[in-house]
């Protein structure tokens, strides 16, 4: 199991096992680094619209195995824990409300 941090310092867990499942998708081996950069440094995260504890994290990546993409990274996120569920490389971002960045 890997601790990873989001933006906000928060402990993020990256299991085994959920490692392995984003791996059995080829395009997604090469972007098991850029997961921890994009908790760390996102572009957008949004609160999905299905589940308000889900919390997308989006960052925009050129050149990946299927071409220019937002790599998003699905977080659980409850009150005292958050944990990756799956990510995913994307065309574009989803609809819901935005957590990062604030609005001013």
């Amino acid at each position: 199991m890997k601790f990873l941090h989001d933006y906000e310092g928060r402990v993020i867990r990256l299991t085994n096992e959920r490692e392995k499942h984003i791996s059995e998708h080829p395009e997604m081996r090469p972007m098991i680094q850029a997961i921890k950069e994009t908790l760390a440094n996102p572009e957008r995260v949004v609160q999905s619209m299905s589940d308000p504890e889900a919390h997308l994290y989006y960052r925009f990546y050129i050149g990946t195995r299927v071409g220019d993409k937002y790599l998003c990274v699905v977080v659980k996120v409850r009150e005292a824990d958050a944990f990756i569920l799956t990510a995913y490389l994307t065309d574009t971002i989803k609809k819901g409300d935005i957590v990062w960045p604030r609005k001013s």
